[in-house]
């Protein structure tokens, strides 16, 4: 067993340990004590939930993690990764209240339930567009009950990782002479400025930029919500509203940009109405108003690439000589004196993102989207015993464009001169004008339409108190519509499914769907998804009847054919295209543009297929204190689509002028493997409650069928996963040039003069040159999610205090560090990493290439050197919670109140944590503290 299984299995094994040692508060996930569930358009008994199907109660789970969006729902259930399911490579649909959505437009807090659908049968009447799997996010209603008022409050403050360590100017400048002296030129910076750069003593002359300095940004920054939710109602009307509104700031602290906000209001309301037993209906109306204000900097991007020595980007007047009165008069003359300092510029780049930041304006992005949805439900009982209809209409509508006022700015490029030993400015040249516009321009404008409507025919019947049967009839479909894009995305699908279990003991149920595609051929725009699931609760079974330790014991297997088109990117593809280019001519005529084949056209296209085969266990112990799920799988892609020539002459293709009479066809088949489980434990002793849940996720990917003609068989994607790296062996550095001499040649990686400190690479393929043949897999990337996800939660409570704490474990990918904080070259800045360079003196130690002026060609290439696993356990939250006795509160207005307080984001434990945990051209990564209290009126 090698050292990584060994690790993973040493966590898996900890967890379990906790939850054989744990003890009753209600599971966030478990269906105990749930009596129906959500699941394709319709709710079933939880105790016929059989496979497939994954449920987190968010109501509960708010109570003890208060959380304002919905996030890390990895660590809850399993089979999600976090970005799929099963490594599913594309993101699921998301359904709210029914209809297709997006899932960042919903916060937590008005989240009743939500249910993962991942095999076949579970998402078939979903159609086409819902072959990767379905999250079902079902919002709060009202209740028959006496009006309830809930306001919750939080504030808190986000707290900055970790910033870049990059290299101060004087140690910078020294270190670029040495890369120049690597490549034969000259050294860049004097000795003399470098001395007075280190000195400090006029950084304005001899510049020493730390952009991650308090100067510019700060530690940490606000964030603050509130919410307030209002419900209840009667046996005819029931109502459930909710208002948020959320705000938070910057790490940014100079100019405009201090002033940078996010903020969202947030409002929703339902309402359903029973008419009388037979007709009931139901509104539902949310609005979203989304703004975030920036000032018009690229301040992260700037940060991470401009180097320390190259500007100051203030300078005070005060350093402009009283006899240069050209200069004073140029100054008089701005618009923009910031602080009694004027902005300064270089010959080559006149304007910065420090200086945008003060005075380029700023922007405001706006961002406004309305859901409304309706629904009429029939229950035709008293007609037809145990019949119902249901409809469903909806109508999303969503904009966003930016706004804001763009300044032009002069910047000023001193002339320095020491007079009598002191430092002054004895000329100043303008560049760029002061200009405000005064004109607000708006740009980005985009919108979005989403139209649904559903009409589904439900039968549930029990004949003789022994056989169970329901079935359910949907016709469904959407069609959304995007600003600039001609082609509108839709659904269509007709569903059929039919359940039949025998005393909640024998199940069996079909499924179908028929879909139509737009984006196919006529006559292959219409396909057939059959799926099928059966199960055996043993614990049902008689010989059952006189134990009370297993409740429950379902055993199923499920499979299915899923046609889809998620894959199929784009319209038209099964027709020939055509384009204009080039030029022709006939005799004695002049030139034309001429007319060239883009690809060829296949009226045989047709669906990409998704074949899945199943396996689930559903178990419940001792009076629902233990429950353990668990599913393996297998599931492929089948028929993919390829546009690549191997399969046709290759004069079907030429490159001048550019053309092909090649098709799209259905060819490439992929396979996913794995199983998932997740275990639940909780029990009670005296005062003490405490439970635990453990959810994992382990699956393989790998590309079974693939259109390659490679020379080397390690050059193939056939039989690799479907997420590898590949890249060259990194056999270490070359130290001597007799080393370099005697080893195959590199020079075609672009390192046309390779050193003494570059890196030394394998020869794969043994024809003594390194290029592109002796690439192979180096790693996975994950690219779907790791390959084996792990959540562990746990609550204790004790009297009125709850602790909650949650955790997520990644496993089993690798990532290449080649962002330019590791990947120095040119005229790059330099960060800490470069410290430990290779020279001749550090040849034995050295962990870095030697410096180069030049582009790197050779040793910034994707290699083993630079690669590192990803294997991390985030601590996602702690949460404290107090919940007030309620006897503090009879007969007063106000009913109960919760205090709680948080940190999320704690810490990730992993060899490579630092590496997970830094960002560079980006706003740093946050821990959240946070406190905030729950009052009920």
């Amino acid at each position: 067993m090698s050292d990584k299984t060994k690790y993973i299995a040493s966590l898996v094994l900890g967890a379990l340990c906790v939850t054989t040692v744990s003890a009753h508060v209600e599971q966030p996930d478990s269906l105990v004590g749930k009596d129906e569930v959500q699941v394709a358009f319709r709710q079933i008994p939880s105790k016929d939930v059989i496979g497939g199907v994954s449920f987190l109660n968010m109501e509960q789970l708010q109570n003890k993690n208060y959380n304002y969006d919905v996030s890390n729902l990895e660590a809850y259930v399993p089979g999600y990764t976090g970005n799929s399911f099963w490594g599913l490579d594309d993101s699921p649909l998301v359904i709210i209240d029914g209809v297709p959505r997006d899932m960042n437009n919903i916060s937590a807090e008005e989240v009743e339930e939500i249910t993962f659908l991942k095999s076949a049968p579970a998402v078939v009447l979903y159609g086409s567009r819902a072959a990767k799997g379905v999250i079902y996010i079902k919002t709060k209603r009202g209740k028959d009950q006496p009006i309830q008022i809930n306001v919750k409050a939080n504030t808190g403050w986000k707290v900055a990782k970790s910033f870049p360590n990059y290299l101060r100017a004087a140690e910078y400048m020294t270190l670029y002479n040495e890369a120049c002296l690597n490549d034969g030129i000259g050294a860049a910076y004097s000795q003399n400025d470098i001395y007075r750069t280190a000195a400090g003593t006029n950084p304005y002359r001899y510049p020493d930029l730390d952009l991650y300095s308090s100067e510019y940004v700060k530690k940490a920054y606000n964030r603050s919500d509130i919410g307030i939710e209002i419900k209840g109602g009667n046996n005819k009307a029931r109502y459930y509203s909710y208002v948020s509104y959320f705000r938070e700031g910057d790490l940014i602290d100079f100019g405009k940009a201090k002033d940078n906000y996010t903020d969202r209001l947030n409002v929703r309301g339902n309402v359903d109405i029973t008419f009388n037993p037979i007709v009931s209906a139901y509104v539902d109306a949310a609005a979203t108003f989304y703004g975030a204000q920036s000032a018009q900097t690229d301040f992260w991007n700037t940060a991470a690439n401009l180097r320390p020595n190259r500007i100051a980007p203030l300078i005070p007047v005060s350093y402009i000589s009283p006899e240069a009165a050209s200069a004073l008069d140029l100054i008089r003359g701005s618009n923009f004196i910031v602080d009694g300092k004027f902005l300064s510029g270089t010959s080559i780049d006149q304007t910065n993102a420090i200086a945008d930041g003060y005075v380029k304006g700023d922007n405001k992005f706006t961002s406004r989207q309305f859901q409304f949805n309706c629904g009429l439900d029939f229950n035709l009982d008293p007609f037809v015993k145990g019949l119902g209809v249901h409809t469903r209409f909806a109508i999303d509508y969503a904009t966003s464009y930016n706004s804001g006022y763009t300044d032009s700015y002069a910047t000023y490029v001193p002339v320095w001169a020491s007079v009598n030993g002191k430092d002054e400015i004895i000329e100043l040249t303008k560049e760029g004008k002061d200009e405000h516009s005064g004109v607000q321009w708006l740009g980005g404008s985009s919108d979005r339409q989403t139209i649904y409507f559903d009409v589904n025919v439900d039968y549930r019947r029990t004949f003789n108190t022994a056989h169970n049967l329901s079935a359910i009839l949907v016709a469904s479909g959407w069609q959304r519509t995007f600003s600039g894009e001609y082609h509108k995305t839709s659904n269509v699908n007709l569903g059929l499914q039919i359940d039949y279990n025998y005393k909640s003991r024998y199940f069996a149920q079909l499924g179908m769907a028929a879909i139509h595609s737009a984006r196919l051929a006529p006559g292959h725009r219409q396909a057939f998804s059959p799926t099928a699931m059966i199960g055996w609760n043993i614990a049902n079974e008689p010989f059952m009847d006189d134990q009370n330790v297993v409740n429950n014991l379902t055993l199923s297997v499920s499979g299915g054919i899923l046609n889809t088109d998620l894959d199929i990117q784009g319209y038209y593809l099964y027709a020939p295209a055509y384009a204009e280019g080039g030029w022709f001519s006939w005799p004695g005529a002049s030139g034309s543009t001429a007319t060239y084949p883009e690809r060829g056209g296949n009226p045989d296209m047709t669906f990409v297929k998704r074949k899945e085969l199943s396996a689930n266990i559903h178990s419940e112990f001792f009076d629902g204190k233990l429950a353990l799920d668990a599913e393996g799988f297998i599931s492929e892609m089948n028929g993919l689509l390829i546009n690549n020539s191997t399969l046709y002459p290759t004069y079907f293709s030429t490159f001048y002028p550019t053309s092909s009479l090649v098709p799209w066809r259905n060819y490439n088949n992929d396979r996913r493997t794995g199983f998932d489980f997740g275990i639940k434990y909780n029990d009670t002793w005296d005062q003490v409650s405490f439970s635990a849940g453990v959810n994992a996720t382990y699956y393989t990917t790998k590309a079974t069928r693939r259109d390659e003609q490679n020379v080397y068989d390690y050059q193939n994607s056939e039989g690799q996963a479907l997420d590898v790296i590949r890249g060259y062996r990194c056999l270490g550095f070359f130290n001597s040039y007799d080393e370099i001499k005697n080893s195959p040649d590199q020079s075609q990686l672009g390192g046309v003069n390779i050193q003494p400190g570059d890196l030394k690479y394998a020869d794969i393929n043994g024809d003594n040159v390194i290029n592109s043949d002796d690439q192979v897999v180096l790693g996975k990337g994950g690219w779907a999610g790791s390959p084996f996800v792990l959540g562990v939660n746990l609550t204790a409570k004790w009297k009125d205090f709850t602790l909650f704490v949650l955790g997520v474990g990644n496993f089993g990918a690798q990532a290449v560090k080649s962002s330019s904080y590791y990947w120095a070259y040119g005229d790059r800045k330099y960060s800490a990493e470069v410290r430990n360079r290779w020279t001749p003196e550090t040849a034995e130690t050295a962990t870095y290439p030697r410096l180069t002026t030049t582009n790197g060609a050779n040793n910034f290439q994707t290699s083993d050197f630079w690669m590192y696993n990803t294997d991390r356990f985030e601590i996602a939250k702690v949460q404290l919670t107090y919940d007030m006795p309620g006897r503090w509160f009879s007969g007063k207005v106000v009913k109960g109140l919760s205090a709680y307080a948080s940190v999320s984001n704690l810490c990730t434990i992993g060899k490579h944590h630092r590496i997970m945990e830094l960002s560079t051209g980006s706003a740093p990564q946050t821990r959240w503290f946070n406190i905030g209290a729950n009052i009920k009126f």
